[in-house]
């Protein structure tokens, strides 16, 4: 048997190489020589007992039992079929097959998960800043999603026969710090919609005035928009019921403006296609105007916290915001001492509707009192 040290970024790792019964074995262990040396006695072990499986057989091929070739059959199968953010678990295999390079589904264990998670927590400390800039850090949340996305892809492969069981399944996310809501005051709204570009002004006038989501506003569609009626219906939302949503004269103004050049509002560079992101342009905006700490969501925040504090009750801000229960909408009433004394002074003139009139009682000072204010 030959092992071979391997030393770079991804950890510490032996490759293992030796023949046995016919059988040529070339494969990657994460951790020390003792832990190879382990493993390369189970696999030896399983040849002799006639349990091994091998990658390929004489005169066929078998299916390629790598991470990385479940990784892809997983994506194509599972992932894009039946999941609207894909998208996400695209970037996240990208970073699990770059770790689990040159390794075989069955030989991933729940130690190699932790030193997955430890490794992409290490490399928040690697995010070089430009001078000026402030580039993002991988974030806990965004490695938990990594996680959530390797514990579904291992669940698919017991599910699939690939494995006896999810190595992942015990592995336990990070505990992520809550991003409180960043409301943005009317100063800070026009100052951010005059720092916009041309083309980011009107995506962000459409968010502030609808509360729509993102993508809900770079997928639109002009067969969507009805200027004449003045609503726009959104079909795809996250709830998976279509809603249309009321335009005000800022949104009816904008898209009553615009050229319609293709099927989207708001096409990217490829024909046809829609912007994927504003990510850049909306960071370029909150930098101009010394804006801190916004991000895009936080104009759907925004948009929905102005209707609360305007007097629209909550179910209607719920039904144009798209919320499946209207306990979601309830955390943009924020009640101030200011709306509560109107909402009392509500109370009283209902009251006076009725023609009641309660006199004040009198009230005598005790003795007590008397002494004291002498």
């Amino acid at each position: 048997m030959k092992f071979t040290e391997i030393k770079d970024d991804k950890g510490r790792r032996w490759q293992i190489d030796f023949n046995c019964r016919g059988h040529r074995i070339n494969r990657i262990v994460y951790g020390d020589r003792r832990h190879a040396e382990d493993e390369a006695i189970r696999i030896k072990a399983d040849i002799l007992a006639g349990r091994f499986i091998p990658v390929k057989e004489k005169g066929r091929h078998q299916e390629d039992g790598s991470f990385s070739a479940h990784a892809d059959e997983f994506l194509k199968s599972y992932s894009k079929q039946r999941k609207k953010s894909w998208t996400r678990d695209e970037i996240s295999i990208e970073n699990l097959k770059d770790f689990f390079a040159g390794m075989n589904l069955a030989d991933v264990t729940s130690r190699d998960v932790e030193r997955y998670m430890a490794k992409r927590s290490a490399d928040q400390d690697k995010r070089v800043k430009e001078p000026g800039e402030e580039t993002p850090t991988i974030s806990h949340s965004t490695i938990n999603r990594e996680l959530a996305c390797l514990k579904t892809m291992l669940e698919k492969a017991v599910e699939w026969g690939k494995l006896k069981e999810n190595p992942a399944r015990k592995v336990k996310k990070f505990r992520e710090e809550k991003q409180g809501e960043r409301i943005l005051t009317a100063d800070e709204k026009e100052k951010l919609i005059a720092a916009a570009s041309a083309e980011l002004r009107p995506i962000l006038t459409i968010a502030l005035n609808t509360g729509m989501r993102k993508g809900e506003i770079l997928n639109l569609r002009w067969s969507d928009v009805d200027l004449v009626k003045g609503y726009i219906l959104i079909s795809r939302t996250k709830s998976g019921e279509p809603r249309k949503v009321p335009m005000n004269h800022h949104v009816l103004g904008v898209l009553g403006g615009m050229e319609q050049r293709g099927e989207y509002v708001f096409e990217g560079e490829k024909s046809g296609a829609p912007v994927t992101d504003v990510k850049t342009s909306f960071r370029g905006a909150c930098k101009r105007a010394k804006i801190k700490g916004l991000r895009f969501h936080d104009l759907r925040h925004t948009a929905a916290t102005m209707m609360v504090e305007g007097g629209i009750d909550l179910v209607t801000v719920s039904r144009i915001l798209g919320h499946s229960s209207i306990q979601m909408t309830m955390r943009y009433a924020h009640p101030t001492p200011e709306n509560m004394r109107l909402a009392v002074q509500k109370l009283g003139e209902f009251f006076d509707r009725g023609g009641a009139k309660v006199e004040p009682r009198k009230i005598r000072p005790s003795a007590t009192a008397l002494k004291s204010y002498n």
